[in-house]
């Protein structure tokens, strides 16, 4: 398939998702692919096919040696507490995991980036069964984690490559 033709699909995939939403209040189990392909495409990531267990992508060019677990996470009511992560696999060969936050319409507005040694710090001084498996909030990933990139201003680190 054509990356044109891929790009129509998920487009598609994102308005019956939002409009499912609105007319019956579930949401569709979608989020975890549409997060593959915005995580790929903004963070210019290889999306590897078969998966590798706890791998969704490669980085490539200067992050080449970078592997990633991908996550996404629609944020229906901006500032509400609460909202979780699907639980992370602790045990794969990943070296990152980009968290993708996806509004309403399923569209990114935007991605963070955490390494597995702040990850699995995090994971190890939380109290409770729900870390114990691996479950964060996304309030505390946007803690440890970097903004690598946001809808008002795109890959974050282009910002200062200047220096």
């Amino acid at each position: 398939m054509s990356l044109y033709a891929l790009e129509k699909l998920i487009a598609e995939t994102r308005r019956l998702a939002a409009r499912y939403r609105e007319t019956t209040g579930q949401t569709l189990p979608v989020t975890g692919e549409i997060a593959r392909f915005d995580a790929a495409r903004h963070l210019d990531l290889k999306l590897l096919d078969p998966r590798q267990p706890g791998v969704d992508a490669e980085g490539t060019g200067e992050n080449a040696d970078r592997r990633y677990q991908i996550k996404g996470r629609v944020i229906f009511q901006e500032g509400k507490p609460g909202y979780r992560i699907g639980q992370l696999n602790t045990n794969g060969d990943w070296t990152h995991i980009a968290l993708v936050l996806l509004d309403a319409d399923f569209e990114p507005f935007k991605i963070y980036e955490a390494c597995r040694e702040d990850i699995l710090d995090a994971l190890s001084d939380a109290s409770g069964k729900r870390s114990k498996r691996g479950a964060m909030s996304v309030a505390k990933f946007e803690v440890i984690g970097e903004l690598v990139w946001s809808r008002e201003n795109g890959r974050e680190d282009a910002l200062w490559s200047n220096y």
